[in-house]
């Protein structure tokens, strides 16, 4: 795996790690493994029906943790601006639907305000990389 990132710098490294790990985290425990309630209410406003929106939140769980894996391993610029795009998406729908989660410690502002960042981060040492690689 290491033979992988070797021309990556360690800050592509460690932003492709965070990203990853926090969707993966994200997908596979409050979606997959234990089902959050939260979760579930939050979808339950589009889909309407209890029994779709448990069934939603899991296979969103899975759509997450292979969003993570290809946060880790692509060599793809825009897949990090795409992160930055469904970051701000997520963002909005809580703050329509769910606005008093933005008051609580560690809540979905602030984590997607920090994701957000990484993936800029990301994002720019993906293209430096890519300019040094040119020369």
């Amino acid at each position: 795996m290491m033979n992988w990132f070797k021309n990556n710098s360690s800050v592509l490294i460690i932003s492709r790690v965070v990203l990853a790990f926090s969707w993966i985290y994200q997908g596979a425990v409050p979606k997959v493994i234990c089902r959050s309630p939260e979760e579930i209410e939050l979808l339950e406003h589009v889909v309407g029906a209890y029994e779709l929106a448990c069934a939603a939140v899991t296979w969103m769980g899975y759509g997450e943790i292979v969003f993570g894996i290809v946060l880790l391993f692509t060599s793809r610029g825009w897949v990090f601006l795409l992160n930055v795009l469904a970051l701000l998406m997520l963002l909005g729908y809580v703050a329509v639907f769910q606005p008093d989660l933005l008051t609580l410690p560690f809540n979905p502002l602030i984590l997607n305000v920090s994701l957000i960042g990484i993936s800029l981060i990301a994002y720019g040492e993906l293209r430096k990389d890519k300019t040094l690689a040119r020369r």
